[in-house]
């Protein structure tokens, strides 16, 4: 029976390979022992249930071994976009309260100022070798957590024990025993998405969301132990994350790639003979444009799309490169894993269409006061079924703005909460949903969900602007491309030069706006606040 994330590990058989990454791979049995040890190092540590650790780390083994070692302590994973900067890496880890930090040293050297801002944090796991100046955390090397029991031993002040002892005939070394009185309704991991007022925000996901999208993914897209994975995406992001609870939960083998050119993409599918490739829109439009070698091609068994609608000339170059693959259009958000797939044999018919609920979902298409829309009708996406998240971390106000109850007045049977996802689309007469916009302000870019006010406020922090607005236009290559318009401070002219390298020091790439427009003073609404559609107007492209 699968209760935590981690029991996906034993899915697969001991001596198949499980992942890899560069020239290291792991067979189900080693990643099985490595999870168990590491997550007996944090048991060590004093690890208690419920706690977070975040895990700051580019896609390699350490990182899947410390994210599912987490929850077989009985803990909640926080995985951080690698692209976050020092300032945002440590509002996330402050924001939920970790007790822990899992990083490389190189990346410590970045964030490690910020970090010693956040007043939950306890411990320290680094990869590689001790920072030469003195860290005020105790710091724990990657190696003696992962070191058996007999091995390993816990820092200064810290009473192993309190771990509580492996259940008999168990070597605690190589099985991540169950922490007592863990469920599957339990929070398993909280991964920080933007919103579309300022911070990013914690979607607070249980066991049961993980592993009931994983089981639903993995069987329509028909993963089996046979399968190689390429997993391109970023492991913070719940489709990224998912390519190995679905690859898992199958006895499938996933390799890991830092993705950095397109090349490199197109070699690691011929190295390792892929099967499945999920990518977004700027990424697919990349490798529609590359020369794909018949090695790198013909066991690919299915390309799917997700982060935003794939244009269709990319859609059709890749059905011509990979004549046999079968391509999968997909739908879905943070707070409700997937939620929507078109069936392949669709796809002619019917390119525009996010398709129909994903098993185990009910998607519905409902009016402002829920009811069900008719076939041409707009209205938003309500996401129904066990893998709607719980909620926002430590943020009641935003949950009940998108978790609310359906239906709205009850039923006979009660309500449940869903996700009210803020998307407007329609079905047509056979219930396919088409995808028509959003109802917030949010900017997709890149496959990325930014909030506007998130680079707004990195431009007011600059110092060089007086007022900021951003938003989203629309681009054939990044979905949607940062239009950022300011005006000067004081009325004072404002350096643009300037003001992009200091958002490009103090920003993800894919947040830094492509274009800043100055204007003497931004256009209000007659509320007060900033015109947004004016703006839109008033800027020539």
């Amino acid at each position: 029976m699968l209760t935590r994330v981690d029991d996906v590990v034993r899915c697969g058989d001991p001596d198949r390979p499980a992942v890899t990454y560069q020239d290291e791979t792991l067979s189900y049995g080693e990643l099985t022992r490595r999870v168990g040890r590491a997550a007996s190092g944090l048991r060590r540590l004093g690890l208690r249930r419920g706690e977070r650790v975040v895990v700051y780390l580019e896609k390699r083994i350490e990182t899947v071994v410390a994210m599912l070692a987490v929850s077989a302590a009985g803990g909640v994973f926080v995985p951080v976009n690698p692209l976050f900067k020092p300032q945002q890496v440590g509002y996330v880890a402050a924001d939920c309260g970790a007790v822990a930090v899992v990083t490389s040293v190189e990346r410590h050297r970045l964030v490690g100022a910020r970090l010693q801002e956040v007043e939950s944090l306890r411990h320290l796991i680094l990869i590689g070798d001790r920072p030469r100046v003195p860290e005020p955390l105790p710091v724990t090397p990657w190696s003696q957590l992962c070191a058996s029991d007999e091995e390993g031993s816990a820092p200064e002040g810290v009473n192993a024990s309190e771990a509580g002892p492996a259940p008999e005939g168990v070597d605690a070394s190589e099985a991540g025993p169950a922490p007592e009185g863990v469920i599957d309704a339990d929070v398993a991991a909280i991964l920080y998405t933007s919103g579309s007022t300022g911070s990013p925000k914690g979607v607070v996901l249980s066991h049961r969301n993980l592993l009931a999208g994983a089981r639903s993914v993995a069987h329509y897209l028909g993963h089996t132990r046979d399968d190689v994975v390429l997993g391109v995406l970023p492991l913070s992001f719940d489709t990224g994350f998912s390519q190995l609870t679905t690859s898992f939960i199958a006895g499938a083998h996933v390799v890991l790639v830092n993705y950095l050119v397109p090349g490199a993409v197109v070699r690691l599918c011929a190295r390792h003979g892929v099967t499945g490739l999920t990518c977004v829109p700027p990424l697919w439009l990349q490798l529609a444009a590359q020369t794909w070698p018949e090695a790198a091609t013909r066991r690919l068994r299915y390309f799917a799309n997700t982060g935003g609608r794939l244009p269709k000339p990319a859609l059709d170059s890749l059905r011509a490169t990979f004549p046999q693959a079968r391509p999968y259009l997909m739908y879905g958000l943070t707070e409700a894993f997937r939620s929507t797939y078109l069936d392949p044999e669709q796809v002619d018919r019917r390119p525009d269409s996010i398709g129909k609920a994903i098993p185990n979902a009910e998607i519905l298409v409902v009016r402002p006061d829920g009811g069900v829309c008719e076939p041409g009708e707009k209205g938003e996406i309500v996401h129904r079924g066990a893998l709607v998240a719980l909620g926002y971390w430590n943020d009641p106000e935003r949950t009940a703005e998108r978790f609310r109850p359906y239906p709205p007045g009850g039923s006979p049977w009660g309500s449940e909460l869903a996700v009210w996802s803020g998307d407007v689309a329609y079905r047509d007469d056979e219930g396919f949903i088409y995808f028509v916009g959003r109802t917030d302000e949010m900017i997709k870019t890149s496959g990325y969900r930014v909030s506007p006010s998130e680079i707004e406020e990195a431009a007011y922090a600059t110092g060089l602007v007086g007022e900021a607005v951003a938003f989203g236009v629309a681009d054939d290559t990044l979905g949607q491309q940062v239009v950022l318009v300011v005006s000067g401070p004081s009325g004072a002219a404002c350096d643009t030069e300037t003001l992009v390298k200091a958002l490009e020091r103090d920003l993800p790439r894919y947040m830094v706006p492509r274009r800043v427009v100055v204007r003497d003073r931004l256009p209000r609404s007659g509320n007060g606040k900033f015109d947004r559609t004016e703006l839109r107007r008033s800027v020539t492209w």
